[in-house]
Protein backbone atom coordinates (compact mmCIF):
# COMPACT_ATOMS: atom_id res chain seq x y z
CA UNK A 1 0.00 0.00 0.00
CA UNK A 2 2.75 2.25 0.81
CA UNK A 3 4.42 1.75 -2.40
CA UNK A 4 1.17 2.23 -4.31
CA UNK A 5 0.99 5.73 -2.94
CA UNK A 6 4.66 6.58 -3.18
CA UNK A 7 3.53 5.49 -6.72
CA UNK A 8 0.49 7.20 -7.42
CA UNK A 9 2.27 10.95 -5.58
CA UNK A 10 5.69 10.31 -8.47
CA UNK A 11 2.82 10.02 -11.38
CA UNK A 12 0.92 13.30 -10.16
CA UNK A 13 4.12 15.09 -9.82
CA UNK A 14 4.97 14.15 -12.75
CA UNK A 15 2.00 15.18 -14.92
CA UNK A 16 2.16 18.61 -12.94
CA UNK A 17 5.62 19.19 -13.92
CA UNK A 18 4.99 18.58 -17.59
CA UNK A 19 1.74 20.19 -17.43
CA UNK A 20 3.59 23.01 -15.97
CA UNK A 21 6.39 23.12 -18.82
CA UNK A 22 4.06 22.93 -21.83
CA UNK A 23 1.83 25.85 -19.64
CA UNK A 24 5.79 27.75 -20.18
CA UNK A 25 6.11 26.60 -23.69
CA UNK A 26 2.75 27.65 -24.46
CA UNK A 27 3.07 30.96 -22.67
CA UNK A 28 6.76 31.37 -24.61
CA UNK A 29 5.30 30.64 -28.14
CA UNK A 30 2.12 32.95 -27.45
CA UNK A 31 4.84 35.84 -26.41
CA UNK A 32 7.21 35.22 -29.32
CA UNK A 33 3.90 35.07 -31.98
CA UNK A 34 2.97 38.30 -30.40
CA UNK A 35 6.15 39.72 -30.82
CA UNK A 36 6.28 38.84 -34.59
CA UNK A 37 2.61 40.51 -35.15
CA UNK A 38 3.75 43.52 -33.35
CA UNK A 39 6.95 43.51 -35.64
CA UNK A 40 5.36 43.40 -38.98
CA UNK A 41 2.39 45.83 -37.92
CA UNK A 42 4.92 48.16 -36.74
CA UNK A 43 6.82 47.41 -40.44
CA UNK A 44 3.50 47.88 -41.70
CA UNK A 45 3.14 51.32 -40.29
CA UNK A 46 6.68 52.33 -41.48
CA UNK A 47 5.69 51.69 -44.62
CA UNK A 48 2.63 53.72 -45.20
CA UNK A 49 5.04 56.91 -44.68
CA UNK A 50 7.86 58.07 -47.54
CA UNK A 51 8.74 61.18 -48.64
CA UNK A 52 9.06 62.46 -51.85
CA UNK A 53 12.69 61.61 -53.48
CA UNK A 54 12.23 65.02 -56.25
CA UNK A 55 15.92 66.61 -56.35
CA UNK A 56 15.19 70.39 -56.37
CA UNK A 57 19.29 71.32 -56.28
CA UNK A 58 18.20 72.98 -60.02
CA UNK A 59 14.63 74.63 -59.08
CA UNK A 60 13.55 77.47 -57.41
CA UNK A 61 10.08 78.01 -55.78
CA UNK A 62 7.96 80.71 -56.24
CA UNK A 63 4.44 81.40 -53.82
CA UNK A 64 1.69 83.26 -53.93
CA UNK A 65 2.67 85.76 -50.85
CA UNK A 66 5.18 88.50 -50.68
CA UNK A 67 5.99 90.63 -53.56
CA UNK A 68 5.82 87.17 -54.26
CA UNK A 69 8.34 85.61 -51.96
CA UNK A 70 10.71 83.08 -54.12
CA UNK A 71 13.31 80.54 -52.79
CA UNK A 72 16.07 79.05 -54.62
CA UNK A 73 18.80 76.44 -53.76
CA UNK A 74 20.12 75.97 -51.33
CA UNK A 75 17.29 76.80 -49.18
CA UNK A 76 14.82 75.03 -50.84
CA UNK A 77 16.14 72.19 -50.08
CA UNK A 78 15.30 72.61 -46.79
CA UNK A 79 11.30 72.98 -47.83
CA UNK A 80 10.02 70.97 -45.24
CA UNK A 81 11.44 73.14 -42.18
CA UNK A 82 10.50 76.40 -44.08
CA UNK A 83 8.40 78.25 -41.88
CA UNK A 84 7.39 80.87 -44.63
CA UNK A 85 6.81 77.43 -47.74
CA UNK A 86 4.73 75.03 -45.42
CA UNK A 87 2.14 76.38 -46.14
CA UNK A 88 2.54 76.36 -50.11
CA UNK A 89 4.83 73.31 -50.39
CA UNK A 90 5.05 70.57 -47.73
CA UNK A 91 5.18 66.46 -47.80
CA UNK A 92 2.25 64.42 -47.73
CA UNK A 93 4.16 61.22 -46.54
CA UNK A 94 1.39 59.41 -46.64
CA UNK A 95 1.62 59.05 -50.30
CA UNK A 96 5.56 60.27 -50.77
CA UNK A 97 4.60 63.82 -52.70
CA UNK A 98 5.36 67.54 -52.31
CA UNK A 99 2.09 69.25 -52.60
CA UNK A 100 2.08 72.84 -54.11
CA UNK A 101 -0.83 74.87 -52.30
CA UNK A 102 -1.93 78.30 -54.14
CA UNK A 103 -4.83 80.44 -53.96
CA UNK A 104 -5.73 84.21 -55.38
CA UNK A 105 -3.28 86.43 -53.78
CA UNK A 106 0.15 87.94 -54.74
CA UNK A 107 1.02 87.29 -58.79
CA UNK A 108 4.27 87.36 -60.78
CA UNK A 109 4.92 89.97 -63.32
CA UNK A 110 3.43 89.69 -66.41
CA UNK A 111 0.51 87.96 -64.60
CA UNK A 112 -2.56 88.12 -63.11
CA UNK A 113 -2.69 84.95 -61.48
CA UNK A 114 -0.71 83.14 -58.36
CA UNK A 115 1.03 80.19 -57.92
CA UNK A 116 3.34 77.48 -56.33
CA UNK A 117 5.01 76.80 -58.74
CA UNK A 118 8.81 75.43 -59.75
CA UNK A 119 11.11 77.36 -61.95
CA UNK A 120 14.44 75.52 -63.30
CA UNK A 121 17.45 76.71 -62.96
CA UNK A 122 20.35 75.36 -65.09
CA UNK A 123 22.80 76.95 -62.69
CA UNK A 124 21.27 76.65 -59.58
CA UNK A 125 20.67 80.47 -58.43
CA UNK A 126 21.20 81.56 -61.90
CA UNK A 127 18.16 82.28 -64.22
CA UNK A 128 20.04 83.83 -67.11
CA UNK A 129 21.38 80.38 -68.43
CA UNK A 130 19.10 78.50 -69.87
CA UNK A 131 18.28 76.06 -73.48
CA UNK A 132 17.00 76.45 -76.58
CA UNK A 133 14.66 74.20 -78.55
CA UNK A 134 17.91 73.71 -80.85
CA UNK A 135 19.57 72.29 -77.88
CA UNK A 136 16.52 70.44 -76.58
CA UNK A 137 15.33 69.10 -73.16
CA UNK A 138 13.29 66.42 -71.07
CA UNK A 139 10.68 67.09 -68.43
CA UNK A 140 8.64 63.96 -67.20
CA UNK A 141 6.11 64.31 -64.06
CA UNK A 142 3.96 62.40 -62.00
CA UNK A 143 1.54 63.93 -60.29
CA UNK A 144 -1.70 64.46 -59.39
CA UNK A 145 -5.03 66.92 -58.88
CA UNK A 146 -5.13 66.75 -54.90
CA UNK A 147 -8.19 69.50 -54.69
CA UNK A 148 -9.41 72.13 -56.51
CA UNK A 149 -12.77 74.57 -55.78
CA UNK A 150 -15.50 75.13 -58.66
CA UNK A 151 -16.61 78.15 -60.39
CA UNK A 152 -20.18 79.23 -59.67
CA UNK A 153 -21.01 77.59 -62.57
CA UNK A 154 -20.18 74.38 -61.09
CA UNK A 155 -17.07 73.84 -63.44
CA UNK A 156 -13.80 73.39 -61.35
CA UNK A 157 -11.23 75.92 -61.55
CA UNK A 158 -7.89 75.69 -64.66
CA UNK A 159 -5.16 74.63 -63.03
CA UNK A 160 -1.85 74.82 -65.26
CA UNK A 161 0.56 71.95 -63.75
CA UNK A 162 3.66 72.01 -66.33
CA UNK A 163 5.46 74.77 -69.09
CA UNK A 164 7.88 75.54 -71.52
CA UNK A 165 8.55 79.21 -70.65
CA UNK A 166 10.36 81.44 -73.27
CA UNK A 167 13.38 84.33 -71.96
CA UNK A 168 15.22 86.98 -73.74
CA UNK A 169 18.38 86.99 -73.84
CA UNK A 170 19.93 90.32 -72.42
CA UNK A 171 21.22 91.37 -75.73
CA UNK A 172 17.47 90.61 -77.32
CA UNK A 173 15.88 92.49 -74.57
CA UNK A 174 17.96 95.29 -75.10
CA UNK A 175 17.48 95.07 -79.05
CA UNK A 176 13.77 95.30 -79.16
CA UNK A 177 13.82 98.00 -75.76
CA UNK A 178 11.84 95.44 -73.71
CA UNK A 179 12.25 96.34 -70.06
CA UNK A 180 12.83 92.90 -69.21
CA UNK A 181 13.55 89.45 -70.26
CA UNK A 182 10.23 87.73 -69.98
CA UNK A 183 9.02 86.15 -73.63
CA UNK A 184 5.82 84.39 -74.03
CA UNK A 185 5.17 80.75 -72.93
CA UNK A 186 5.97 78.00 -75.87
CA UNK A 187 3.44 75.39 -73.85
CA UNK A 188 1.10 75.80 -71.09
CA UNK A 189 -0.53 72.14 -69.53
CA UNK A 190 -3.88 72.55 -67.77
CA UNK A 191 -6.13 69.87 -65.80
CA UNK A 192 -9.33 70.86 -66.45
CA UNK A 193 -12.20 69.22 -65.61
CA UNK A 194 -10.83 65.91 -64.84
CA UNK A 195 -8.50 66.23 -67.90
CA UNK A 196 -5.18 66.95 -69.45
CA UNK A 197 -5.46 69.93 -72.19
CA UNK A 198 -2.51 71.43 -74.27
CA UNK A 199 -1.62 75.35 -75.38
CA UNK A 200 0.91 76.34 -77.11
CA UNK A 201 2.08 79.58 -78.93
CA UNK A 202 2.01 79.58 -82.70
CA UNK A 203 2.94 82.82 -84.85
CA UNK A 204 0.38 85.42 -86.63
CA UNK A 205 2.27 85.65 -89.64
CA UNK A 206 4.17 82.20 -90.38
CA UNK A 207 6.62 84.53 -92.93
CA UNK A 208 7.97 86.53 -89.98
CA UNK A 209 11.75 86.24 -89.26
CA UNK A 210 14.84 87.15 -87.50
CA UNK A 211 14.39 89.88 -84.55
CA UNK A 212 10.51 90.23 -85.48
CA UNK A 213 9.91 86.79 -83.83
CA UNK A 214 11.29 88.61 -80.46
CA UNK A 215 8.20 90.87 -79.90
CA UNK A 216 5.20 88.91 -77.88
CA UNK A 217 2.66 90.20 -80.13
CA UNK A 218 4.21 88.18 -83.15
CA UNK A 219 2.67 84.94 -81.09
CA UNK A 220 -0.53 84.13 -80.01
CA UNK A 221 -2.62 81.03 -78.84
CA UNK A 222 -3.29 78.15 -80.96
CA UNK A 223 -6.93 75.96 -80.66
CA UNK A 224 -5.29 73.57 -77.94
CA UNK A 225 -5.37 69.95 -77.25
CA UNK A 226 -7.35 68.11 -74.87
CA UNK A 227 -6.16 64.34 -74.24
CA UNK A 228 -8.89 61.46 -74.57
CA UNK A 229 -8.12 60.06 -70.85
CA UNK A 230 -9.51 61.38 -68.19
CA UNK A 231 -7.52 61.64 -64.90
CA UNK A 232 -9.55 62.79 -62.55
CA UNK A 233 -8.01 63.09 -59.16
CA UNK A 234 -5.97 59.78 -59.93
CA UNK A 235 -1.95 60.23 -60.14
CA UNK A 236 -0.81 60.73 -63.90
CA UNK A 237 2.54 60.41 -66.01
CA UNK A 238 3.05 64.06 -67.97
CA UNK A 239 6.32 64.19 -70.33
CA UNK A 240 7.34 66.92 -72.23
CA UNK A 241 10.18 66.01 -74.84
CA UNK A 242 11.91 69.12 -77.63
CA UNK A 243 14.31 68.70 -79.82
CA UNK A 244 15.81 71.02 -82.93
CA UNK A 245 11.97 71.86 -84.77
CA UNK A 246 9.97 69.34 -82.86
CA UNK A 247 8.19 69.26 -79.41
CA UNK A 248 6.18 65.86 -78.18
CA UNK A 249 3.79 65.88 -74.78
CA UNK A 250 2.43 62.50 -73.61
CA UNK A 251 -0.04 61.04 -71.70
CA UNK A 252 0.69 58.06 -68.97
CA UNK A 253 3.06 57.30 -72.51
CA UNK A 254 -0.31 56.37 -74.01
CA UNK A 255 -1.19 59.52 -75.63
CA UNK A 256 0.96 62.19 -77.90
CA UNK A 257 0.83 65.31 -78.92
CA UNK A 258 3.15 66.22 -81.62
CA UNK A 259 4.43 69.44 -82.86
CA UNK A 260 6.84 70.23 -85.36
CA UNK A 261 5.18 72.97 -87.63
CA UNK A 262 7.31 76.15 -88.90
CA UNK A 263 5.97 77.92 -85.42
CA UNK A 264 8.23 75.41 -83.29
CA UNK A 265 11.16 75.33 -85.80
CA UNK A 266 11.21 79.72 -85.45
CA UNK A 267 10.84 79.39 -81.81
CA UNK A 268 14.50 78.15 -81.55
CA UNK A 269 15.14 82.09 -81.68
CA UNK A 270 14.03 81.96 -78.09
CA UNK A 271 15.64 80.45 -74.60
CA UNK A 272 13.59 78.99 -72.55
CA UNK A 273 12.98 76.84 -69.00
CA UNK A 274 10.63 73.93 -67.73
CA UNK A 275 7.84 75.20 -64.73
CA UNK A 276 6.20 72.70 -62.58
CA UNK A 277 3.75 73.36 -60.02
CA UNK A 278 0.36 74.77 -59.31
CA UNK A 279 -0.13 78.18 -61.66
CA UNK A 280 -3.58 78.65 -60.11
CA UNK A 281 -5.81 80.14 -63.51
CA UNK A 282 -8.71 81.88 -60.98
CA UNK A 283 -8.70 85.04 -58.61
CA UNK A 284 -12.15 84.17 -57.77
CA UNK A 285 -13.08 84.85 -53.83
CA UNK A 286 -11.86 81.35 -51.43
CA UNK A 287 -10.82 79.68 -54.66
CA UNK A 288 -7.77 77.31 -53.65
CA UNK A 289 -6.11 74.61 -55.18
CA UNK A 290 -3.32 71.54 -54.31
CA UNK A 291 -1.22 69.40 -56.44
CA UNK A 292 0.81 66.68 -55.67
CA UNK A 293 3.92 65.81 -57.79
CA UNK A 294 5.41 62.33 -56.93
CA UNK A 295 8.16 62.34 -59.61
CA UNK A 296 9.86 65.05 -61.39
CA UNK A 297 12.40 64.98 -63.73
CA UNK A 298 14.73 67.34 -66.19
CA UNK A 299 17.26 66.51 -68.34
CA UNK A 300 19.19 67.96 -71.16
Amino acid sequence: MIYFRKYLLVTFLSLLMTNMLAAQQNEGTADSSEKVEKSKSKKKKRKKYKLPEIDLSHWKVTIPVGKPTEVGPPEILDYANNQELKPFMYNDSTSGAIVFYAYPNTSTANSSYSRSELREQMVPGDNSVNWTFAQGGRMKGRLAMDEVTKDKNGNYHKVIVMQIHGRLTNEQRDLIGQKDNNAPPMLKIYWQDGKVRVKTKVLKDPGLSGNDLLHEEAWTDDEGYTFKQEVGFRPFTLEVNVEPGKMVVSLNNQEFAVYDDVSIKKWEIFENYFKAGNYFQTKDKDAHAAVKYFELEVSH
